[in-house]
């Protein structure tokens, strides 16, 4: 029994170290998870999760709504086999159902910039060490231009 409340505890702690916004992103990760899996064909998930992708930067505050559509454009442009669909309430890109890439506003947790993020199927190796993600405040036309190569790197 003396076990039983030790785990009780360890979960209680836990849960205590997640944020609200924390605890709010895996809500919406599970909601997402559920509403894809409801969905019918394959060219019907894509649809809905391309309309899921634009309705969370519409409702984003426009600093961040700027970026993430400007995100949006580079990767269908420029890695148009990636796939969006959010994850975690946020935009994102993947390959076989693997995310590869993000954007994370800097008003979802409270941040004084955005982020494009890069996972593990990202194919952005370079040596032993490489960058995973950027902050972004402003997109100026050249780093739209880096953005454009690491994507279509990170495709690759």
């Amino acid at each position: 029994m003396a076990e039983a409340r030790k785990t009780t505890k360890r979960t209680a702690e836990t849960t205590e170290n997640f944020t609200a916004d924390e605890r709010a992103a895996m809500k919406e990760r599970a909601k997402e998870a559920r509403a894809a899996a409801r969905r019918g064909t394959a060219a019907e998930k894509a649809a809905a999760a391309e309309a899921d992708v634009l309705a969370k930067i519409a409702e984003m505050p426009e600093s961040d709504r700027v970026l993430a559509e400007r995100i949006h454009a580079i990767v269908k442009a420029n890695a148009p086999e990636l796939a969006p669909k959010t994850w975690y309430g946020m935009p994102a890109y993947a390959r076989d159902g693997k995310i590869v890439c993000f954007f994370q506003s800097a008003d979802k947790f409270k941040a004084r910039y955005a982020t494009l993020g890069f996972n593990d199927p990202a194919n952005l190796d370079d040596g032993s060490m490489w960058p995973t993600a950027f902050a972004l405040t402003t997109l100026t036309a050249a780093d739209e231009a880096r953005i454009a190569a690491l994507v279509k790197q990170a495709a690759s």
